[in-house]
């Protein structure tokens, strides 16, 4: 239970398809993208959101279910929403997201889609740089900002014809408001130390508690905020969601009932409605 604990507690700090054989090619600009139609190509990066952690399985990661890349009917992902109008998308939807990362991971992963010569990428990060151990080990706004310029600058230069949609970090406010009455959230919560920046002392009104929730929940709309200027600076291949996934009002039945903290399927499903309504309308 030590063992199970703690690599529970590492992936529940974290908010956030097998990556196919192909060969790397040194990539230039999408045809597909530059004209305004669908990729042929697309990858995937941020955290365990978008690898569909807990979305399937008792914490273990559920590519199949990514609001992205994923493949399963029930979520219809990115992908399924662009195969429907570009087959030849078929088989080519590269997750390289990875459960617990950061900000500060989008640098590597943005090389791995640039590797694959991809026509569109989704990125989805930064709740795990808010949600973290403490109030005091949160990501500093500027350091946020600057991962987030390499990770696109990367992008920009080995796919300058590819179109990148940045989504916004879903408001982990919320959680706490739908789920500080449920007993099942709160246990969760507290025996994985799950977001304890956030989500520690659940039920506490006291100034202090209030005062800190409000303050992280204020990180994340600075994080938001940086999103959205680092994509206005990339340029017109580039679509922030406008906070459309952090305004959404989700529900304590659209969150995971093994750690109340992941989307389950269903999330999944709204989160691909919700962002891939607000990008590029293929």
């Amino acid at each position: 239970m030590t063992l199970v604990r703690r690599a529970l507690s590492t992936l529940a700090s974290a908010t956030a398809l097998v990556l196919l054989a192909t060969t790397p090619a040194v990539a230039g600009p999408s045809p597909a993208a530059d004209a305004g139609q669908p990729p042929a190509a697309m990858a995937s990066i941020g955290d365990s959101i978008t690898r569909g952690f807990n979305a399937c399985g008792w914490y273990v990661d559920c590519t199949s279910r990514s609001f992205s890349t994923g493949d399963h009917s029930a979520v219809n992902s990115h992908y399924l929403r662009i195969r429907a109008v570009a087959p030849a998308i078929q088989g080519r939807n590269h997750n390289h997201a990875r459960t617990g990362a950061k900000s500060a991971d989008m640098y590597g992963q943005a090389g791995s889609a640039v590797s694959q010569g991809v026509g569109y990428v989704t990125m989805l990060v930064g709740a795990n740089d808010a949600c973290t151990g403490s109030e005091s080990t949160m990501t500093p706004v500027s350091t946020f900002r600057a991962n987030i310029d390499n990770a696109l600058d990367r992008l920009r230069a080995g796919l300058p014809g590819a179109r990148v949609a940045v989504i916004s970090i879903p408001d982990i406010h919320r959680l706490w408001q739908v789920g500080k009455d449920s007993s099942s959230a709160r246990n969760a919560w507290s025996l994985f130390g799950i977001c304890q920046s956030m989500l520690a002392n659940p039920t506490s009104t006291l100034p202090a508690d209030v005062g800190r929730r409000d303050r992280v929940r204020q990180r994340v709309v600075d994080y938001n905020t940086q999103l959205a200027q680092a994509c206005a600076a990339y340029g017109p291949n580039c679509d922030f969601d406008d906070n459309a996934v952090f305004r959404y009002p989700f529900a304590l039945s659209q969150v995971s009932t093994w750690d109340y903290f992941h989307p389950n399927a269903s999330g999944q499903a709204v989160l691909a409605s919700v962002s891939y309504a607000e990008g590029f309308g293929w």
